[in-house]
């Protein structure tokens, strides 16, 4: 039942996108702020060191603002909000293990693109990835994880193809760059109002990988 409702909000919500509605930030602002917010974070010059009293008051009261839709990891180390210094509510977060995206990710997505206004969609990955390692690796694993690492192994199997050169650490690297890619192939294909948006220059998608050792955020080209 829970998967049935969250398809269905999923398309409807695809089928009414273009009705979007533009932020006062265009999407090149909102891409630099995150920048901004990260080398503030790089530099121990954080402007949210912590959330505010009166920012939840405010929110509550008038509810969500965020200025960008983030897909990210479930990670522990990598809190996007402290990733980008950006205060509470400024930020719409999805995250799930490995980053993918199938439904109820795609569906959260396309509600905070369509009904939060965000113009930034930012799919971010990190180093180390516990996902991405362990699709490469074939671990066997129990439960759920299978399921999960079945989005993933069509990634890394293409990633070993394409870099036999490559091992350890530095095809982990390449890994996490690539499925980072893939679940922005997987929006753009399996949403076509976000499609359009993007063709239409009112919504960008972009990628980055997070250093968990230095904290940097680096973006990746198209």
């Amino acid at each position: 039942m829970k998967a049935a409702c969250l398809l269905a909000m999923a398309l409807i919500v695809s089928s009414s996108l273009t009705s979007y509605a533009d932020t006062t930030l265009s999407p090149q602002q909102v891409l630099q702020r995150l920048k901004e917010g990260n080398s503030r974070y790089l530099s121990g010059k954080s402007i949210h060191p912590r959330f505010d009293t009166s920012k939840r008051q405010q929110t509550a009261r008038e509810g969500q603002k965020p200025i960008a839709t983030i897909l990210g990891c479930s990670d522990a180390r990598v809190p996007p909000e402290m990733v980008f210094d950006q205060g509470f509510g400024d930020l719409f977060v999805v995250r799930v293990a490995g980053n993918v995206c199938a439904v109820a990710e795609l569906a959260s997505i396309e509600y905070g693109v369509k009904y939060l206004h965000t113009p930034v969609i930012v799919v971010m990955g990190h180093t180390k990835c516990g996902a991405v390692d362990g699709a490469l690796s074939g671990a066997e694993l129990r439960g759920s994880l299978p399921k999960l690492i079945a989005l993933i192994s069509p990634v890394t199997d293409k990633t070993k193809a394409n870099h036999p050169d490559l091992t350890g650490n530095k095809l982990l690297d390449a890994a996490v760059e690539d499925n980072v890619r893939n679940s922005i192939a997987e929006i753009l294909k399996n949403s076509p109002g976000l499609a359009n948006l993007v063709e239409q220059k009112k919504l960008i998608i972009v990628g980055g990988v997070r250093n968990i050792e230095n904290g940097s955020v680096r973006w990746l080209d198209k």
